[in-house]
């Protein structure tokens, strides 16, 4: 098992993804700033890495991801490398078959995510953002999906996930202009769930992780778990593991321990089990 509370910064992808744990809270760091974080395919890769350990690690509750800089969280994919990775549809099906496991990762990641965007939020760093569970997003902040000024056409799960966030219409619009959105906008349509001043927006976002991480852990994921199935067609739905989980909570230590702490008028203290 990792380190408990608080864990030096592991590297992975030469550097350009940073993962730490802060009292509980696990915090993975885009940090290609020079690129303005823009996501090469070893980046891709790196995350997973850092995603898996984090998962793995029982003293971690929530995840945060963030940019490195104030500049951009993630600008889109590394068009640098295009030449190399996705200079044709055969090229690219495999540039899209070594990210998807990450971004597979991420869509069904059993702990809560969130996103913490500050400056550019554009094309695959929408669709890291969108995979989050809750995004916060600074007033400087700019969204888009500049893929049609690109010749490319972006995913069926990326699209997918901004149809379920902005709808339809605004979807169209976005993809067919390529269009920014400043953080007013983004927030106004559903794409982002708080704005905040810059300065404030770390700050913001750590108190709704510390305030997740304090939580019993078997209730957050029956959340989690619950909604993701609402999400789905009906007749694709797996209620039994609705009722599993349910199942789980109600007989768990956290929820005696919860009883407990309510009638002695104390803060509960949730084990996860």
């Amino acid at each position: 098992m990792l380190d408990v509370s608080n864990s030096a910064e592991r590297p992975y992808a030469d550097g350009k993804i940073l993962r730490r744990v802060t009292d509980g809270v696990g915090i993975i760091t885009f940090n290609n700033p020079e690129k303005r974080n823009a996501m090469s395919l070893e980046m891709w890769e790196g995350l997973g890495h850092a995603l898996v350990e984090l998962r793995d690690n029982s003293d971690v509750r929530v995840v945060i991801l963030v940019g490195a800089g104030d500049k951009a969280f993630v600008s889109g994919a590394d068009i640098s490398q295009f030449e190399k990775t996705r200079h044709n549809a055969e090229a690219s099906e495999e540039y899209s078959r070594r990210s998807e496991a990450q971004r597979a990762l991420l869509a069904t990641y059993p702990k809560p995510t969130i996103a913490c965007i500050r400056g550019f939020c554009l094309g695959g760093g929408m669709q890291v953002a969108m995979l989050a569970d809750i995004r916060f997003a600074s007033d400087n902040s700019q969204f888009g999906i500049p893929a049609a000024k690109l010749g490319i056409a972006y995913g069926y799960d990326g699209l997918r996930n901004l149809v379920s966030l902005v709808g339809p219409s605004w979807a169209r619009l976005i993809m067919y202009t390529g269009m920014r959105l400043d953080s007013t906008e983004a927030v106004r349509i559903g794409l982002v769930d708080r704005v905040l001043p810059d300065a404030e927006l770390w700050d913001a976002t750590m108190e709704i992780a510390r305030t997740i991480s304090g939580n019993a852990p078997l209730a957050i994921q029956a959340a989690k778990i619950t909604i993701a199935q609402v999400l789905k067609d009906e007749s694709h739905r797996d209620m039994d593991a609705i009722k599993a989980i349910g199942t789980a909570c109600m007989d768990s230590e956290d929820f005696r321990e919860g009883r407990t702490a309510f009638m002695e008028k104390r803060k509960p203290r949730f084990k996860g089990r």
